[in-house]
């Protein structure tokens, strides 16, 4: 299989540094905006670098991602970039005749006038609108195939197959005790993904009523993670997995709840207040003369690189998806996790664990497909596919998941 991935930063790094050590890859064109960047991916690479290139190009420039598919002679793209560009290399992979893989979706646009009760545009919806174009080409875009939005829909599919006959409720919970030395405030992934999640009216799911918007940061609750994370408040945010678990999976209620905790909430709050996560431009003055600058894009350069965090962090990260329902007419809980400790991924892989735990989740889904044990057409979220061979190759990669009965 040949591989273009767009996005060199600490999640296409990563992703780089799993896949090096798979066979099922004939090359991987590594291609950022900054090229320095996108080469030192493939210089770190060492033994592995002849599997591997470096090339420039914007993710923006739909025409250009789709003559560098071509020329690479590339089967799939992997898009490592933040959601904004989601739209133009989901294009560009249909234009190009190949498949696609994102660890996000098309961004949401709040409803005008009711944005806290009623869904406006959707995470996901101009990727769907186009999913008879992918059938039609009898190509595979699989949206949402990171770690939340990802894994977590791995984790519902194989609840509903394995577990349950009726499910009440698929509750993602996502919680760490991660700290990072020497700074107050320093995120573990994207500013940028953080604050269009965090600040957008969160969306809920509930059968007979479809999805729904509520106001950030609500339904707050306790949730204690396992292997020693311990309890984390968690609140709704919008996430991708409420908008793809009811299209495949029946379950009466679906959510999603961050553990933020009450600084990193605050933290957010005042930069909405300030203005200063709009992605609209402003005018500011410049050496040269005025500049137009996003507010949000300044934040992202005010703060430390995620991906150089790593020998600062200390402890844990789970992404897991919570079930509530009945198996033979007993009720039944569960949650379904997958925790990384921060130490045990910079000394194997040299990233970080937030990054590096988003990151394996794609290459594997990049090996299924280039061994047919995932076979499909159209755009499609994770749990529309056969979720076994996804887990064991999971603890193949040296990552295991885990279960605990909650009741």
């Amino acid at each position: 299989m040949r591989v273009l991935l767009v996005g060199a930063g600490g999640v296409g790094t990563a992703a780089t540094r799993i896949a090096a050590r798979r066979d099922f890859l004939t090359h991987m064109v590594v291609a950022d905006y900054d090229l320095a960047r996108a080469e030192a991916a493939v210089t770190a690479l060492g033994d592995q670098e002849r599997r591997f290139s470096a090339r420039r190009v914007d993710a923006s420039d739909e025409a250009a991602v789709r003559r560098l598919l071509v020329e690479e002679g590339c089967d799939v793209l992997l898009n490592a970039t933040d959601p904004r560009f989601v739209m133009p290399l989901f294009n560009a992979a249909l234009g190009a005749g190949a498949h696609y893989v994102d660890m996000a979706m098309s961004l949401s646009v709040p409803h005008p006038t009711a944005p806290y009760e009623q869904c406006g545009v959707k995470l996901g919806d101009e990727q769907f609108a186009l999913a008879k174009a992918w059938e039609s080409a009898g190509r595979l875009a699989l949206v949402g195939m990171g770690v939340e939005p990802g894994l977590s829909d791995v984790f519902a599919r194989y609840a509903a197959d394995e577990l349950f006959d009726e499910i009440d409720e698929l509750g993602v919970r996502d919680g760490a005790n991660l700290t990072v030395e020497g700074y107050d405030f320093a995120p573990s992934f994207s500013i940028w993904t953080t604050i269009e999640e965090c600040l957008n009216p969160p969306v809920v799911y509930e059968k007979g009523r479809g999805w729904f918007t509520t106001a950030p940061f609500s339904e707050p609750e306790v949730f204690d993670f396992p292997e020693g994370i311990g309890p984390v408040e968690c609140v709704n945010v919008e996430h991708e997995e409420v908008l793809l678990m009811p299209r495949w999976v029946d379950a009466r209620r679906v959510t999603f709840k961050y553990g933020l905790g009450d600084d990193f909430i605050a933290k957010l709050k005042t930069l909405h207040a300030l203005g200063l996560d709009s992605t609209a431009k402003v005018t500011v003055p410049g050496a040269d003369g005025p500049v137009r600058v996003s507010p949000r894009d300044v934040v992202a350069a005010c703060l430390p690189d995620p991906a150089t965090l790593g020998d600062r962090m200390k402890g844990k990260t789970c992404a897991g998806t919570w079930v509530k329902g009945t198996k033979d007419g007993v009720a039944r809980e569960v949650y379904l996790y997958h925790v990384v400790d921060n130490e045990w991924t910079m000394r194997e892989y040299g990233s970080q664990a937030v990054v590096w735990q988003t990151a394996i989740n794609p290459v594997i889904a990049l090996e299924l497909i280039a061994d047919g044990r995932w076979q499909a057409s159209g755009v499609l979220g994770p749990e529309a596919l056969p979720p076994q061979p996804f887990l064991d190759l999971l603890g193949a990669y040296g990552a295991p998941w885990g279960l605990r009965e909650e009741r």
